[in-house]
């Protein structure tokens, strides 16, 4: 299906074009979750989009699925209620780098603890781009922002490595470059039983990308491309040209790591339930 068609069937209408800045990546991925939905052969009434506050947030009013745009931080604890509620439903959450890993990060820690089954998208931007360009948990040492005019001296989270110590059982990077990688990893973060997250590398040419002098959106694109290695190429490497090749920034994407060897939470609360009853 074409993306006209995707955009037909999934987004809520008259919400098109989007408001997002020139450049932005938020659609590219907004519009890879509708096609990793309709890859899967979902029915929308089966899933449900939950967002907090950031640039990300907006993408749960442009799609037509169950959605709710909650709270800063809070996108998490609301979706597991939705998925305690409804254990049926394809729960998504969408979260920025900023709402996911700052105000967001101890109900990131103990979603993925639980291992309950949602998939978090992350979109990845690097700043806080909608209150004007503060730096975010996931703004690479060096760069600068409103907050950082001299420049961020904190190094930034592995997002996936926290999330995969915490107890994620779906563990997956993609970039707005490598938007079919991306499709896919989100399609099978969606089928994965248990807490799945897929961090989406996204570029804010507005308030990340003017201030750090990273060039047009084309050549932020171009930065993904260069900088993003194929995991089948990186688990290759050498452990001394792996080390060379994060020292250059570059970093591996598609599926890190899956397991299902950890039971889900709202199956093991079905146990709950059952001694209750006896």
């Amino acid at each position: 299906m074409g993306m006209e068609q995707i955009a037909e069937k999934y987004f809520r209408p008259g919400r098109l074009p989007h408001i997002w800045c020139p450049g932005c990546g938020n659609g590219i991925i907004t519009g890879a979750i509708a096609r990793a939905v309709d890859q899967l052969g979902l029915d929308q009434n089966e899933v449900a989009m939950i967002s907090g506050i950031g640039c990300s947030s907006r993408s749960s009013g442009y799609l037509d699925f169950n959605t709710a745009n909650t709270l800063h931080g809070r996108a998490l604890p609301i979706a597991s209620g939705v998925k305690m509620a409804n254990p049926a439903l394809k729960v998504i959450v969408a979260s920025g780098d900023g709402d996911c890993t700052a105000i967001g990060g101890n109900h990131l820690i103990h979603a993925a603890r639980r291992n309950i089954d949602l998939t978090l998208v992350v979109y990845n931007n690097s700043i806080y781009g909608m209150t004007g360009g503060q730096y975010s948990p996931m703004t690479p040492k060096g760069s600068k922002a409103t907050t950082a005019p001299y420049m961020t001296i904190e190094p930034s989270f592995n997002l996936l490595e926290l999330a995969r110590a915490a107890g994620a059982t779906f563990v997956a990077r993609a970039t707005t470059y490598h938007v079919p990688q991306m499709v896919d990893a989100i399609a099978k973060g969606i089928r994965h039983k248990g807490f799945a997250i897929v961090e989406c590398v996204s570029a804010c040419p507005i308030n990340f990308g003017r201030q750090n002098k990273a060039g047009a959106p084309a050549k932020m694109m171009e930065w993904q491309r260069d900088h993003a290695v194929m995991v089948a190429a990186w688990e290759k490497m050498p452990a001394e040209k792996k080390a060379e090749a994060q020292a250059a920034g570059k970093f591996p994407i598609g599926v890190l790591y899956e397991t299902d060897a950890v039971q889900e939470y709202t199956e093991a609360y079905d146990g709950v339930i059952e001694r209750a009853r006896r």
